[in-house]
């Protein structure tokens, strides 16, 4: 029998594309419900630098794993597909279709190929990682874990305690590197496994990336980020690191003005999409979607449920 993640429909793409709008036409023709596929919408109180839909915006279309953490939070990937699994499990139980709609590629891949759970964790010697964390840095760290595993040193920052503890453990445990025990577990998901993602022409989605991030700032993004800086419990490290709160942050804190920091924003996000692309294209899963810049959210949905439903595809 499939697996129910690999019944689920998942639509992604890069920041900016248009998927939460495009999804919520989608879940409406197939009876389904959304399951966020986004690292940073599961925190509460950070609405307008995620780019969170609003109820209004889901058009009432129940959406799942949204505003369920705290910013002073985390989430592992692990632990996000635990509660992706089980809120799908759910909808299918109320006799709907699960649809993922989101643009973390690191969520998406874990959901259609399964996650490397590792080694269990060795307590003496994650206690002996954490203190020569605080002793000498986390970035000191993520150069020792860049020497022994530059694969998994690429994609995680260098002030991500936790992540880079967890790589070294790994690696000390088993003497290979994490990314090498990841990769035997990353078999593409069954035929038929239905993965689209938007895919705008560079020129316009860069317009739309610029065009967002404007609208952040105006509808008060640095109040957001002050707001967060300033809660009884302030925001995480993780959380803190994300495109724009990182940019707004510094500039609260005085290390940089606030036209400065709206240009970082804009660069880093258009970086953010470029890499988002890279992973797409290298899952084999993933259909891309050439997008008309003139065509609707909804012309864009009816497309993909009429390729849904009489089971046409490019591949």
């Amino acid at each position: 029998m499939t697996e129910r993640r690999h019944r689920a429909v998942y639509l992604t793409g890069p920041t900016a594309s248009g998927k939460s709008a495009v999804g919520v036409f989608l879940a409406r023709r197939l009876g389904a419900e959304v399951i966020a596929l986004d690292s940073m919408t599961l925190y509460r109180g950070m609405d307008i630098g995620t780019a969170k839909p609003s109820m209004a915006e889901r058009g009432g279309v129940p959406h799942h794993l949204i505003d369920v953490l705290d910013p002073w939070e985390s989430a592992s990937v692990a632990e996000y597909r635990r509660l992706a699994e089980a809120a799908a499990a759910e909808i299918e139980a109320r006799g709907k279709r699960v649809l993922f709609v989101g643009g973390t590629a690191l969520y998406l891949k874990a959901m259609l190929r399964g996650l490397f759970e590792g080694p269990g964790a060795d307590p003496g010697l994650r206690s002996r990682l954490e203190a020569e964390a605080r002793r000498v840095g986390s970035p000191a760290l993520h150069a020792r874990l860049a020497a022994a595993d530059p694969v998994t040193a690429a994609r995680v920052h260098p002030n991500d305690e936790r992540r880079i503890v967890r790589a070294l453990e790994v690696h000390e445990l088993t003497g290979r590197p994490l990314s090498s025990l990841q990769s035997e577990h990353a078999s593409p998901a069954p035929a038929g496994t239905m993965v689209f993602a938007l895919d705008r022409p560079r020129p316009e989605l860069h317009a739309r990336i610029n065009e967002r991030v404007d609208a952040m700032f105006e509808a008060g993004l640095v109040e957001e980020v002050r707001g967060l800086l300033s809660a009884p419990r302030p925001i995480g490290g993780i959380p803190a690191q994300g495109v724009g709160y990182l940019e707004v942050i510094d500039h609260l804190q005085g290390r940089t003005t606030l036209p400065v920091a709206v240009e970082r924003v804009k660069a880093r996000t258009r970086q953010f999409a470029k890499r988002q692309m890279t992973w797409f294209r290298g899952l084999t899963e993933v259909q891309l979607r050439a997008v008309d810049p003139s065509a609707s959210a909804e012309s864009i949905a009816d497309d993909l449920f009429r390729e849904l439903t009489t089971g046409s595809s490019d591949r």
